[in-house]
């Protein structure tokens, strides 16, 4: 079973940036050849799409919330995804969690434990 490891989460003022890492639990898979995305989950509300890469880095997605502010991208020689935040506004106070999935818009079957962000007003 695949386990992902997210970091660089925490506490920032809102227009604050943070840059958030993804990559696999005792680096003995590779993340190469699959597509990976973020969620995020605030508190008593369901998980939503934040982002999605395909497996070359060629397609990247965003939710309209964070299109413009965030930015996905991935390095597939050090096993790692990551998502740039910037301009963070307090919506965008959540657990980040990373995943991966066959391809872009496909089921993902691994998740990470997740990384709080909280941008303070």
């Amino acid at each position: 079973q695949v386990q992902l490891v997210e970091s660089g989460g925490g506490l920032v003022q809102a227009g604050g940036s943070l840059r958030l890492s993804c990559t696999t639990s005792g680096r003995t898979f590779s993340i190469y050849g699959y597509a990976a995305a973020w969620f995020r989950q605030a508190p008593g509300k369901e998980r939503e799409f934040v982002s999605s890469i395909n497996w070359s880095g060629s397609n990247r997605n965003y939710a309209e919330s964070v299109k413009g502010r965030f930015a996905i991208s991935r390095d597939n020689a050090k096993n790692t995804v990551y998502l740039q935040m910037n301009s963070l506004k307090p919506e965008d106070t959540s657990v980040y969690y990373c995943a991966l999935a066959d391809r872009v818009g496909s089921a993902p079957w691994a998740w990470g434990q997740g990384t709080q962000v909280t941008v303070s007003s």
